[in-house]
C-alpha cells in the first residue's frame, strides 16, 4: 500500500470518552478532594450500590483490582492445597494466577471454537478425569467471559451444581453483557470484574468488584478486603463496641477501591449503557464489511449481548496483516499468543486432563482491531480498507500466470459469493 499519510489511530481512545463527559470527571475528582475522604467513604458505597443495581445483584463490593476480585471469593471459600480449580487456558493470566496463591491446582479447560469461552463439554470431561484420578478435589469453576460476551452459564451452572462446585463468572472484559436478559451473577455464585482503564467500564487507575447474591458471603468478602476486620455478624455475636477494623477475625488482605476512582466510575456508569449501544453499532459495521476478507468474524452466543471489549477476528496471514496495518498507523493486539498451559510456569503448576487443541489453534489466528465507543466510520474505513486491499492483491496474485504458463489454482473452496477464500493456499496446477 501507499506510504502512511494519516495520523496513527489509537487502539482505545480514552480521551474521546473524556471529551464526551465534559467537565463531569473533573467535578467528581474535585468533590472527593474537597471531602477529604480518600479511602472507602460515601463515594465508594454509592458506587457499589449503583453497580449492584445495574447488574441486578443484591450485593456489590469494590476492591483494588480485578485480580483481587477473583482471589477474594477463593479466600472466603477457604480454597487450599488439594483443591482443583477449573479455568480456561485461553485467557489472561489473572484468571489462573490467583489459584496457586492458595496452594490449589489450576486445571485447564478448552474453549468453545465459536465464542472463545469455556466449553461445557470440556469442563465436564475435565472434572470427571480429576475425580477418576482421585488426587484432587474439584471445588471451583472460573468461567471467563472473553472479549465481551457471556459464557454459556446455564450449561456451566448445571455442571458445577451437579458436582457440588462453586462458579465464578470472571467478567473483567464483559461487565455489562447479558445472556437471555440476565447478567452472569444470575447464575454464578459470584461475578467479578475489573476497572482497569482499558475495560469497557474503566477507571483512571486500577480497581475491581465482586457481585453476589449471598449476604453471608458478602459479609466475609467485605471483611477479607479490609484486613479481615470483624463483620456485622461477628460484632453482634460478641457485643464488640469498638471500631471493627481493629478486631480482626480472619487473615485478609488490603484491597480497597480509592474514592477518586469510585467517583470517576460513577460518572462513567451514567453513560455506560449508551456506550455499549455505540460499541454494538461499530461491531456490526466491522462484521458486515470484513466477513468476506477474513477467516472469521465474531459470533455471539444465542440470546447474548457483548460489551465488545475487543473486536477479535481470525485471519490466516496474521504477521503480514499486522505489518500492513502498522504501516497505515493502525494498531492491533493478539489476545492471546500463547495459552497458559504452554507457558512454563503454569505447565509446571497445573493439571491438563483434557485436550486443549482449540485453545492452541486459536492462539495462532486471533487478531484484535481498534475498538471503543467513539470509533468513527471514517477511521473504521481506514482499517477496513487494508483488508480489502489485501484481498484484492491476493486475488491478483492467484490469477497471475505461473512461470510455466499455467494458471494458478488454490486449495480452498471456490464459490461465486467468495471467489477468493482467504483460507486458500495457492500453488500452480500440476
Amino acid at each position: 500500500m501507499a506510504a502512511r499519510s494519516a495520523d496513527p489511530i489509537p487502539f482505545i481512545d480514552l480521551q474521546a470518552q473524556r471529551r464526551a463527559l465534559g467537565d463531569r470527571i473533573d467535578t467528581a475528582i474535585v468533590r472527593v478532594l474537597q471531602s477529604g475522604q480518600f479511602i472507602m467513604g460515601p463515594e465508594v458505597s454509592r458506587f457499589e450500590a449503583e453497580l449492584a443495581e445495574f447488574a441486578g445483584a443484591p450485593f456489590a463490593l469494590s476492591c483494588a483490582n480485578g485480580t483481587d476480585a477473583i482471589a477474594l471469593p477463593l479466600m472466603a471459600w477457604e480454597i487450599g492445597p488439594g483443591d482443583a480449580i477449573f479455568c480456561p487456558s485461553f485467557t489472561f493470566v489473572a484468571s489462573a494466577e490467583v489459584i496457586p496463591w492458595f496452594g490449589a491446582t489450576p486445571v485447564f479447560v478448552d474453549i468453545d471454537p465459536n465464542s472463545f469461552n469455556m466449553s461445557p463439554a470440556s469442563l465436564e470431561a475435565a472434572i470427571l478425569a480429576v475425580k477418576a484420578k482421585d488426587a484432587l478435589v474439584p471445588r471451583v469453576v472460573i468461567a471467563v467471559d472473553l472479549f465481551g460476551q457471556c459464557a454459556d452459564y446455564p450449561a456451566l451452572t448445571e455442571i458445577a451444581r451437579a458436582h457440588g462446585m462453586k462458579l465464578i463468572a470472571d467478567s473483567a472484559q464483559s461487565f455489562g453483557a447479558t445472556l437471555h436478559g440476565h447478567h452472569p451473577v444470575h447464575w454464578a455464585d459470584v461475578q467479578t470484574t475489573s476497572f482497569f482503564p482499558a475495560k469497557p467500564l474503566g477507571a483512571y487507575g486500577d480497581g475491581g468488584a465482586v457481585l453476589m447474591k449471598d449476604r453471608d458471603l458478602a459479609e466475609i468478602i467485605d471483611s477479607l478486603r479490609i484486613h479481615g476486620k470483624a463483620s456485622p455478624s461477628d460484632i453482634a455475636a460478641a457485643n464488640f463496641t469498638h471500631d471493627a477494623r481493629y478486631w480482626n477475625m480472619r487473615v485478609g488482605m488490603n484491597s480497597r477501591l480509592d474514592a477518586i476512582q469510585a467517583a470517576i466510575l460513577r460518572e462513567k456508569l451514567t453513560i455506560f449503557t449508551r456506550e455499549l449501544e455505540m460499541r454494538q453499532t461499530i461491531a456490526e459495521r466491522y462484521s458486515a464489511r470484513l466477513r468476506d476478507h477474513v477467516r472469521r468474524t465474531p459470533d455471539i452466543i444465542a440470546g447474548g449481548t457483548s460489551t465488545w471489549a475487543q473486536y477479535t477476528i481470525e485471519v490466516d496471514t496474521r504477521d503480514q496483516l499486522v505489518a500492513r496495518l502498522a504501516d497505515e498507523g493502525i494498531p492491533t493486539a493478539i489476545y492471546y499468543p500463547l495459552p497458559l498451559h504452554q507457558q512454563e510456569c503454569y505447565a509446571r503448576l497445573s493439571e491438563r486432563p483434557v485436550s486443549l487443541e482449540i485453545s492452541e489453534a486459536k492462539a495462532g489466528t486471533v487478531l484484535s482491531l481498534p475498538m471503543h465507543p467513539y470509533l468513527t466510520p471514517e477511521i473504521q474505513d481506514r482499517i477496513i480498507a487494508v483488508f480489502e486491499h489485501e484481498t484484492k492483491s491476493a486475488r491478483t496474485d492467484v490469477l497471475a500466470p505461473a512461470q510455466d504458463g499455467l494458471p494458478f489454482r488454490f486449495d480452498g473452496v471456490y464459490t461465486s459469493e467468495n471467489p477468493f477464500p482467504t483460507t486458500a493456499g495457492c500453488g500452480p496446477l500440476a
